[in-house]
């Protein structure tokens, strides 16, 4: 076990609302530590790392699952399944999603990881219930019902990015501070990128068991399925504790956001633009790529589009590994400035020869898949390590929230500009304006994003406390049951309680 305590020496700031105030210079003392206590948190922390990665297995097939349902809902209610029904019910998981992002991110912080992460698995549950169950007596209604019932688990699925997240990096730190970022992105974004090629395979195996005849049958065992994959997570996060992080840095009352906001504004403009820009391009890339696909395809072949489609995804998922292993040896900032650069590149080679490699379906695939890939590399392995590292364990989940919000809302943009700008100006415009957000992504990177490669997260949270305190800051730090910090205005000090 590894213990050190941080002492800081300033002047605390003479108040006159306050009823008494020393003079006297007062000590800051955070207990941060990055080891373990027991074995028990130790087997915690394994736990909480699983319980992350099995919660975003089942939010990367819900993200997917409108993939292949918007062919199918085409193929069976034809006209009924227009642009416009189809982009909002496509959108009601995003729209659940960035108020779950929003009010989970505050209530891990506030109330506790573990409370978070069980509110939103049975959120998921109930919402995939719903989709799965929905009838009406017209396909109006029954688009309707999806809707409602979609935006119900995207507020589930919203909810497990800051909870499952802000859990996972802090139990990765306390196991091993230098592989936080690749432990990180292994239980992140390689398995909601998993659940896209998860989802198709399950797609497949349900059309081939059932039949083109029988599609009905098809996209509601699929929907079904989503049911499993939550309540498998609710076994492991019984066995879950709070981190030590969270253990000895949550503020759960009296949050000061005026100062947070005065110190990392710059990192959340950062995180939040750089965000919006990747879900602009990556959301409606894969929510419509079976429709793409299936555009090029002669015969518009549902299963052909699905073996395409799981193609392109598999192609994606290299770029997952290349990241994990590039955070430590050139820097996050870089690794998302290198996977920027790739919708730059591969977003015009596709956008400008859009009519020579359409009809070679499968280079269309293989440049489609090696942008999809070049996404997952940067913005998509960095973006969630990034939000977690650039803000101390306090308002870690309300950050980390926020900026996934506006990248959610950035899809929800994205996806309801998609259609307009291929029926306007072409699909090729689809991949030229991923490359414009690509030029927007490196130039917000550079400017904005912080690096915290090899830092271990217990030096910013000693930071962040020494930064209220000298702006005279009043307040409990850590859990009610194991409190490390009193402010105390009456002495003027902070009062090391345990």
């Amino acid at each position: 076990m590894v213990n050190s305590i941080l002492n800081y020496s300033r002047n605390l700031p003479v108040s006159e609302s306050q009823p008494v105030i020393s003079e006297e210079q007062a000590t800051v003392k955070i207990k941060a530590e990055s080891g373990f206590k027991s074995k028990q948190e130790k087997l915690s922390s394994t736990f909480t790392i699983a319980a992350a990665g099995l919660g975003l297995i089942s939010d990367g097939y819900q993200n997917n699952l409108m993939t292949m349902a918007n062919v199918v809902f085409k193929n069976i209610y034809g006209t009924e399944y227009s642009s416009t029904v189809s982009t909002r019910v496509s959108n009601a998981l995003l729209v659940g999603a960035v108020l779950g992002q929003v009010f989970v991110g505050l209530i891990c912080d506030r109330i506790g990881r573990k409370v978070a992460l069980f509110a939103t698995t049975a959120l998921i549950v109930f919402g995939a219930t719903l989709a799965t169950a929905a009838h009406a007596s017209t396909p109006a209604g029954l688009f309707w019902f999806l809707t409602v019932a979609r935006g119900i688990t995207g507020v589930g699925v919203g909810g497990e990015y800051p909870a499952g997240s802000t859990s996972a990096s802090e139990a990765a730190n306390e196991r091993s501070p230098k592989n936080r970022g690749p432990i990180f992105v292994m239980v992140t974004n390689f398995v909601l990128s998993f659940g896209g090629p998860l989802a198709v395979s399950v797609f497949l195996i349900v059309l081939c068991a059932a039949g083109k005849n029988h599609l009905q049958s098809v996209w509601r065992v699929s929907f079904g399925i989503g049911i499993i994959l939550p309540l498998g997570v609710f076994i492991v996060r019984m066995r879950m504790m709070s981190t030590i992080l969270y253990k000895k840095g949550a503020i759960k009352n009296n949050v000061p956001y005026g100062l947070v906001v005065k110190r990392y504004w710059k990192s959340l403009i950062g995180t939040c633009c750089a965000w919006f820009l990747y879900d602009f391009v990556t959301f409606p890339n894969g929510v419509f790529s079976a429709t793409i696909i299936s555009s090029v395809i002669k015969d518009s072949d549902i299963k052909k589009t699905a073996e395409w489609q799981l193609l392109l995804g598999a192609i994606a998922l290299p770029g997952i590994f290349v990241g994990a292993w590039l955070c430590n040896v050139i820097g996050r900032k870089n690794t998302l400035m290198l996977g920027f650069s790739g919708y730059l590149v591969f977003g015009l080679i596709i956008g400008c020869a859009y009519d020579k490699i359409t009809p070679i379906v499968p280079l269309f695939v293989v440049f489609y898949g090696l942008m999809q890939s070049s996404g997952n590399m940067g913005p998509g392995d960095m973006m969630g390590l990034v939000s977690v590292e650039s803000y101390p364990t306090a308002i870690r989940g309300t950050c980390y929230g926020i900026s996934a919000a506006l990248g959610k809302v950035g899809a929800a943009v994205g996806t309801q500009a998609f259609t307009p700008i291929e029926t306007n100006l072409g699909k090729k415009w689809t991949f030229i304006v991923a490359a414009i957000c690509g030029v927007l992504g490196i130039l917000v990177t550079y400017f904005f994003i912080p690096d915290m490669a090899g830092i271990d997260l217990a030096d910013e949270d000693a930071k962040f406390m020494e930064y209220l305190a000298v702006n005279g800051w009043q307040g409990r730090v850590g859990e009610d049951d194991d409190a490390e910090l009193t402010v105390a205005a009456e002495t003027g000090s902070l009062d090391e309680k345990n």
